[in-house]
């Protein structure tokens, strides 16, 4: 194949801010199975990426795959004017494994999709505007999500939404004075009581959405009190607590289904999408009773619930719990942090390691300093591809290193993906 001349066509043919793509050499991909992407020079890598985060049981996992290829000889689209069985049978599964009393899911087609939904039940259930989210967040691509998302860089076309409010996050790596996680939490609950005194009507609000991770923020971990303070102050505020769990849903974090789980807090609304169709484009959003009752008149999604779709999900979410994914996470995810804190104490540049099960990320910054890196966090990427490995980057400096193997990630394929990320980051050490 004649790479120039498809990146020249890529560029004619394709908006130019369809996709930012990663390092200085576009990878063109051929073809990928199971942990393994090749691209079109034959050149095999090991994904410990996913599609962000969304291949989450392998690439053509044949489990998963078969279910897809079965439903699609047997019925492809319906649209949500009919009643369509494996929908309902997703929509059970979903109202099981979720905590507290939600019941009730809206299928859509991605993340944004799912956060619109989410907030716009939480403004017809409390019958207010006011939506607080934090900085940091990123929500999606739609105009709603893109005023929850608080990221320059992501906010395009000059979007706004008067009655979303930023508050502070728990960001404790760079917690202003050298403050405690203890102090952060204070700091951070002081300004949300505060924003919503002064900038709030009458002080009630809609509702509170935020990820238990924040994940192109750069997998930044909240201290463990922070999220029970918070749904306190929103409840007492009328609000609904969302958990956007687009990234750290489905085990992800280990030892839980869900990220928000993993701090004792039990949502009104969550919302899904990237790994809980290994793949397939998808979007669900689960609500209490009240709350999905709440939303009436006329919505319609074209794709949301579609059989293949909802046959892929629910295929991924059995493969789920056949292999009891919530342990092996939890397991694989501490041989990673294992191998990513001894990367630390070996090169200075590596500021901070911080993460949950297979989510993780190496913050990286001038040695002996706080002054993100983007650049090394850009040449390790370079490098790890060299090496044959596929990670990804975050954070709002572009300074974070993102390490999301697939769930269900072998032993060998953890050791083997760690020693090649070393092997990058020694290239880019000097």
């Amino acid at each position: 194949m004649d790479k120039q001349a498809l990146m020249e066509r890529y560029k004619k043919y394709v908006f130019p801010a369809a996709a930012p793509l990663y390092g200085d050499d576009p990878l063109i991909v051929d073809r990928a199975k199971d942990q393994y992407v090749w691209d079109t020079d034959g050149k095999r890598y090991l994904d410990f990426f996913g599609g962000v985060l969304t291949v989450s049981l392998g690439h053509a996992n044949d489990e998963v795959t078969a279910a897809t290829v079965e439903q699609m000889h047997k019925l492809q689209h319906t649209t949500t004017l009919y009643v369509n069985p494996i929908m309902v049978d997703v929509a059970e599964k979903v109202a099981e494994l979720t905590p507290g009393k939600l019941e009730k899911s809206y299928f859509t087609n991605s993340g944004s999709e799912a956060n619109e939904t989410a907030i716009m039940a939480a403004r017809m259930y409390t019958g207010r505007m006011d939506v607080i989210t934090l900085r940091h967040a990123y929500s999606g691509r739609t105009m709603g999500a893109m005023s929850l998302t608080a990221h320059a860089t992501w906010r395009l076309g000059g979007v706004t939404d008067p009655y979303i409010h930023h508050a502070r996050n728990p960001y404790a790596y760079r917690a202003p004075f050298e403050m405690t996680e203890d102090q952060l939490v204070e700091l951070c609950v002081q300004d949300l009581e505060e924003l919503i005194a002064t900038k709030v009507h009458g002080g009630k609000i809609a509702a509170f959405i935020a990820e238990p991770i924040q994940g192109v923020g750069g997998f930044i971990v909240p201290p463990k009190s922070y999220f029970k303070r918070v749904a306190e102050i929103v409840r007492a505020a009328g609000g609904v607590f969302i958990a956007d769990e687009v990234q750290t849903g489905w085990t992800r974090t280990g030892l839980k289904w869900f990220g928000i789980e993993q701090w004792g807090v039990e949502p009104d609304i969550m919302t899904f999408a990237k790994g809980m169709a290994n793949g397939s484009p998808i979007g669900c959003t689960v609500a209490t009773p009240e709350v999905a009752d709440a939303l009436k008149g006329t919505t319609f999604s074209t794709f949301g619930g579609n059989p293949v779709t909802m046959a892929t999900a629910l295929a991924t979410i059995n493969y789920m719990e056949k292999h009891n994914l919530v342990q092996h996470t939890h397991e694989q995810g501490g041989v990673l942090r294992q191998q990513l804190d001894a990367f630390q104490a070996e090169f200075p540049f590596i500021g901070e390691v911080r993460g949950m099960g297979l989510m993780h990320g190496m913050e990286l910054v001038i040695p002996g300093t706080k002054t993100p890196d983007a650049a090394r966090a850009n040449a390790v990427l370079n490098a790890a591809r060299k090496h044959g490995l596929l990670i990804g980057k975050g954070g709002l400096y572009g300074n974070v290193v993102r390490i999301t193997p697939h769930l269900n990630v072998s032993a060998e394929d953890m050791l083997a993906g760690c020693q090649l990320l070393g092997q990058a980051l020694a290239d880019v050490a000097n």
